[in-house]
């Protein structure tokens, strides 16, 4: 990598945790656009009292996600790879039940 990429993401601390987290949304956003494609959603009403759509879901899960790994990274000393599992786990029960 030449020092111009570098300095690019040096901003960032790019460890593998982080890196399984981006790739991860980018694989989503892969699999909800061909699913999307395959069998276009129904607007229903779920647990968040509103009607939402898959992708309404896919966005709230992520910025759950998001917030979880942020506080997760705050307030403790542990392993941000149970805050990635925790992270799923939101995006997984907001997908399914909101």
């Amino acid at each position: 990598m030449d020092d111009g990429a570098r300095s690019l993401f040096a901003w960032m601390a790019w460890t593998m945790p982080v890196a399984v987290f981006f790739s991860g949304i980018a694989l989503l956003l892969v699999v909800m656009t061909a699913w999307e494609l395959r069998s276009p959603t129904v607007p229903r009403r779920g647990l968040l009292r509103y009607v939402t759509t898959r992708g309404d879901r896919l966005f709230i899960g992520l910025l759950l996600m998001a917030w979880v790994n942020l506080a997760w990274a705050g307030l403790t000393d542990w392993s941000q790879w149970s805050a990635l599992v925790l992270g799923a786990v939101v995006v997984v029960l907001v997908m399914r039940f909101g």
